[in-house]
């Protein structure tokens, strides 16, 4: 009994001593966000309410980094989430259609309502991002897909099709340049009154985390979540809401950005292992941390010219897949 009240708070020393090295190296990368830019700051106007760098600190820097910490936060936790819900490692936002239905109903959004307002072309993303994930998991039953490999499979081919007929609809209306330029992931065009829809993504974010012991029952699969009691059908619904909702404001807000909500999610259940609601702020913070760094880079390989985040994200995130496929994740 004493060993194992010992072992006990020797894993929660470790689990501190890690989640706090993981919050210096985001506060680090938070503070490097803000300081990395064309124009330089000086230290000594700095705290001057009146100086230049005080106004790009408001207009630019901050708004960028905080939406950086939030879109990051929020697709990891949504892959995490969406892992959960489909049982399988290989799901993500983006390889079961949700991404790409999100993106259909902004495309429709601008052919039938051009001047609407972004709110409104929120809630057509969502509402997509929505039915396009009900449409993947009805696919999933029918098919009975439980392999490791067959699930993301559908899923990439699901989304395949819906970004074609996407595409389709924005070559016939000639707007194909407008939904690229608006979609591809890049934090270079967020400022202080562009960034604030980025803001309704933290009930995606704050609904996982209070919901994290439900999401971590259904992970057992429908049949015991019954028996244990629980509403699968409500629990699954919900998730599926939270998922679309934080998908649908990060790709309005600074376009599609990959692989994040795939091997961030994998990453910290390869080494803390795969009980949900453990994972949530590992998942949340990594995330965050991870996308800072990708748009640091962005920032400072060609500096002063600045590469669109999604593309660093993808050679990174590409190089993790292709390790956690070497090390077995999702068999």
């Amino acid at each position: 009994m004493y060993l194992k009240v010992l072992n006990n708070k020797q894993l929660k020393k470790q689990s501190f001593f890690k989640i706090t090295l993981l919050m210096i190296a985001f506060l680090i990368c938070f503070i490097f966000s803000i300081f990395v830019g064309v124009n330089e700051f000086s230290l000594v106007h700095f705290f001057q309410t009146d100086s230049i760098e005080w106004k790009v600190l408001i207009t630019t820097r901050l708004p960028r980094t905080i939406s950086i910490v939030i879109a990051g936060a929020t697709l990891s936790l949504s892959g995490l989430l969406m892992q959960q819900i489909t049982q399988n490692k290989f799901t993500s936002p983006s390889t079961v259609g949700t991404m790409q239905s999100a993106r259909l109903g902004l495309i429709l959004s601008l052919l039938f309502f051009p001047k609407a307002s972004i709110f409104n072309r929120a809630f057509f993303s969502f509402i997509f991002a929505i039915l396009g994930t009900f449409i993947f998991l009805a696919l999933l039953h029918l098919i009975r897909a439980r392999s490791s490999n067959l699930v993301p499979l559908v899923g990439i081919m699901f989304g395949n099709v819906i970004s074609s007929l996407g595409t389709y609809f924005a070559l016939q209306w000639d707007i194909t340049q407008n939904v690229n330029a608006w979609l591809q992931g890049n934090f270079s065009l967020i400022d202080s009154t562009s960034y604030q829809l980025i803001y309704i993504s933290l009930f995606s974010i704050l609904g996982i985390i209070i919901g994290a012991h439900s999401f971590s029952v259904i992970g057992l699969g429908e049949d015991l979540t019954i028996q244990l009691g629980a509403a699968y059908d409500r629990i699954l619904f919900i998730g599926i809401l939270l998922i679309s909702l934080g998908t649908a404001v990060v790709l309005l807000t600074v376009g599609n950005i990959p692989f994040i909500g795939l091997v961030v999610p994998n990453l910290i259940s390869l080494y803390r292992g795969d009980y949900f609601k453990n994972n949530i702020l590992y998942v949340l913070i990594s995330g965050a941390l991870f996308l800072l760094i990708s748009d640091i880079l962005a920032r400072i390989i060609i500096f002063p010219y600045e590469i669109p985040v999604s593309v660093i994200v993808g050679i990174i995130g590409s190089v993790l897949f292709i390790y956690l496929l070497l090390k077995g994740e999702g068999s």
